[in-house]
């Protein structure tokens, strides 16, 4: 077993809190930030023992999170040990097994999609902690966000500078896009709500939420479209169209949305809401690769932007965005799968 000098200093300081590791602590996984997990057992029972690294990471917004979604009566794990100053944290361990894992086919995507739906009621009330009100998602973050297409998958991972009329293309696809998201109903969105981020617990039978530190105050429907159009998963239309459908219906009955909101414009909300998580994505896919080393997400690049051609085309308004981007989908397959690597410390 390698041990590095962050995973040492953990272990010695798991061994200072009342939750000591009986034996060797064993690295479960990294993911697409600079956090990783470890896995130690304590007195017959398994603990989660999570390195964040500061000042890349930052603890509390995860805790004070998690005691939130907990108090709502989802299932979050609580924290049982922590020390800010150098990034480490004792977690319950919910087992290995995603939900993503439970996908096997569309029957028992149905199922399962339909029950991680039920969840997002009880997330979107929350919208503060301890530490106070959930971030907005304001017009700045949804700009970042989107910029992140422009700027590392088109501009630095394909080379490619856009002309005049593909840049008046792609500005008014973004103002259409976040003129979207803005006009929804804002509710508290975990923003990252898909099928590796959702454990199943066996013995339970139920869904638990993980990976949540960047939630915010945003729109209703950004975490279904996360879960139903997964960067990692596609399923039938029709399969999607049910689980919205039964959605939309399910937010009225809680009073979460406007009485006189239309399935029609829901589902334009939804779409547009996907196109948005989409760009950012590939975007986020393509930065991984180049400041951080991490290929592995690149294989997913061709799916996700399926989607955004897909969808788009569907609304005359994004039909010219649809066209573009197939052509940056054509450029990217055509692409040898290997490119250079820049240091990640010269990029932020």
């Amino acid at each position: 077993m390698v041990t590095d000098s962050r995973q040492q200093q953990l272990t010695d300081w798991l061994r200072t809190t009342h939750v000591p590791p009986n034996g060797s602590v064993e690295m479960v996984s990294g993911d697409a930030s600079f956090r990783r997990y470890f896995r130690f057992l304590h007195a017959s029972q398994w603990f989660i023992a999570v390195d964040a690294p500061p000042p890349q990471e930052s603890l509390q917004p995860f805790m004070a999170i998690a005691q939130a979604y907990r108090e709502q009566g989802l299932h979050a794990p609580k924290v049982h040990a922590y020390e800010q100053q150098l990034g480490f944290m004792v977690l319950d361990d919910f087992g290995d097994t995603l939900l993503f894992q439970r996908l096997v086919d569309d029957a028992a995507a149905e199922q399962a999609y339909q029950q991680a739906l039920g969840l997002l009621p009880g997330l979107m009330r929350v919208t503060k902690t301890t530490e106070g009100p959930l971030p907005a998602y304001d017009i700045a973050l949804l700009q970042r966000e989107l910029s992140l297409f422009s700027d590392w998958l088109v501009q630095h991972h394909l080379g490619l500078e856009l002309n005049s009329e593909q840049h008046s293309i792609w500005h008014a696809t973004c103002d259409s896009l976040i003129d979207n998201a803005l006009q929804q109903p804002q509710v508290g969105v975990h923003r990252d709500f898909h099928s590796r981020n959702l454990m199943w617990l066996e013995s339970e039978e139920q869904i638990a939420v993980i990976d949540f530190q960047d939630a915010v105050q945003g729109p209703i429907t950004y975490d279904a479209v996360s879960l139903l159009r997964d960067c990692y998963v596609r399923w039938p239309d029709a399969l999607v169209a049910r689980q919205v459908e039964r959605f939309f219906q399910r937010l009225q009955a809680e009073q979460l949305l406007p009485s006189d909101t239309t399935l029609t414009q829901f589902i334009r909300w939804f779409d547009f809401m996907g196109i948005q998580r989409h760009l950012k994505a590939a975007g986020i896919f393509a930065r991984l690769l180049h400041r951080d080393g991490k290929a592995g997400y690149m294989a997913d690049v061709p799916r996700t932007l399926g989607y955004i051609i897909d969808i788009s085309a569907k609304y005359p308004e994004l039909a010219s965005f649809s066209q573009w981007v197939s052509q940056v989908r054509e450029q990217f397959i055509a692409q040898p799968p290997t490119a250079d690597i820049i240091d990640p410390v010269s990029v932020t």
